[in-house]
């Protein structure tokens, strides 16, 4: 984006806490390393399970019409194409974090004592990103998002239309923002929104895609190449899709020069529970949007006494999810977890503890947590980077809600 347009901040330039270094070129490494490992899982031990066929069975899957060795090839360059995106976003994070002789030549490079640092959970976290551009960026992924933006946008909506017409424009904050697709969609409406996010691997996976891409369809991507299974036709299996669908600051622009009033956005990058209890978020928000985060609270208690902080009397939570609760056999605190993954502060979301409800626990916990229930909706289909194509169908039915601060609390 040029010099004064809205902006992505989703990194900072320098590191000085050393628990943020390591966390920050993890993520960074597992971009990096995500070519290598996905090539090993995909094709090279397949090729040696091939090999080890009989004589005779091997040659015949070669040859038409089965041509594995092809396929094979083929998600070899597939991988390659999801790499490049990878690649990309770890240059661009290197620069906005400007260490010293991090580049060498075109390849990314990250400072010496933190090459290969990245775990295995943070290449699976780098691979799963990569996925989720279907979903929040392509023009195929539009489908899923309209299903789950649709209800936070209808909320808002009514919300603004209850407020005075002179009233300044609605702050709106997404915890959980992901890639910052929702973000972007409320600033081009006119809310001032801000997302916030704790993983880095989304962090500065927006940031380059919100920022620093220079054209609509810039990459390629094949988020179905990881797994060899369920799929119809192996077309299907190696389909491609462009990203980003649109360009940010160009559509932005568009919008302006059509006499729509955009908003803003931004972005925090910290612990959600930590931030937002901070004095000067008391009260600071129009709506919360929460659309599939929810159930990533170990304490869902604590996530609600923390949206009822920072809203504003009469301010909505707008909620749009399963329950897939993220801790369960699981739980943060040092519990569950194996010795070489034990890496937690001991606050915000990483307190001890843990606890997994029903929907209608979770709507009775709303209500003992001080909102007022103004409507729901369950049962809602809502698929989460689903391959229509694919054998295997998987579909949440979400549940849908909105949430109201009394104007006057005891």
């Amino acid at each position: 984006m040029e010099e004064g347009e809205q902006q992505w901040k989703g990194v900072k330039s320098a590191i000085e806490d050393p628990e943020e270094a390591r966390v920050t070129y993890c993520a960074l490494d597992s971009f990096i390393q995500y070519a290598r490992v996905a090539h090993f899982n995909c094709t090279h031990l397949r090729r040696q399970s091939f090999y080890a066929l009989p004589e005779a069975h091997w040659k015949m899957l070669a040859a038409p019409p089965f041509n594995y060795l092809d396929t094979l090839d083929k998600v070899d360059e597939a991988i390659e194409l999801n790499a490049e995106l990878a690649r990309a976003i770890v240059r661009v994070g290197l620069v906005s974090f400007q260490p010293q002789d991090v580049t060498q030549g075109s390849e990314p490079a990250i400072p010496p004592q933190w090459r290969g640092c990245a775990k295995r959970l943070d290449i699976d976290k780098a691979r799963s990103t990569l996925r989720q551009f279907y979903r929040d960026w392509s023009a195929e992924g539009a489908s899923e998002r309209q299903i789950c933006f649709g209800p936070i946008f209808r909320a808002l909506e009514a919300q603004k239309e209850s407020r005075p017409k002179d009233s300044p424009p609605m702050r709106v904050l997404v915890p959980g923002a992901g890639l910052g697709r929702l973000v972007f969609e409320l600033c081009a409406k006119g809310y001032v929104a801000e997302g916030n996010e704790i993983s880095y691997h989304q962090l500065l996976a927006s940031s380059y895609i919100l920022n620093c891409v220079e054209k609509p369809g810039q990459h390629t991507i094949y988020p179905w190449i990881h797994t060899f299974s369920n799929h119809s036709t192996r077309d299907n299996h190696l389909r491609s899709y462009a990203v980003p669908d649109i360009h940010c600051a160009t559509e932005l622009t568009r919008l302006e020069t059509e006499g729509v009033a955009i908003g803003e956005m931004s972005m925090t990058a910290a612990d959600f529970l930590c931030l937002y209890t901070e004095d000067y978020q008391a009260e600071a928000w129009d709506a919360v949007a929460c659309v599939f985060f929810l159930d990533t609270a170990p304490n869902l208690i604590r996530y609600l006494e923390t949206i009822f902080y920072c809203l504003k009397p009469g301010g909505v939570l707008i909620n749009h999810g399963p329950l897939l609760w993220h801790f369960e056999n699981n739980a943060p605190g040092g519990h569950g977890h194996d010795d070489d993954e034990n890496d937690y502060d001991t606050t915000g979301i990483a307190d001890p503890g843990s606890f997994e409800l029903s929907d209608d626990e979770v709507m009775a916990l709303v209500v003992k947590a001080g909102f007022e229930i103004a409507s729901r909706e369950t049962g809602i289909e809502s698929p989460y980077l689903l391959d229509q194509e694919s054998m295997l169908q998987t579909v949440y039915k979400a549940s849908s809600w909105v949430a109201r601060k009394p104007h006057t609390t005891a």
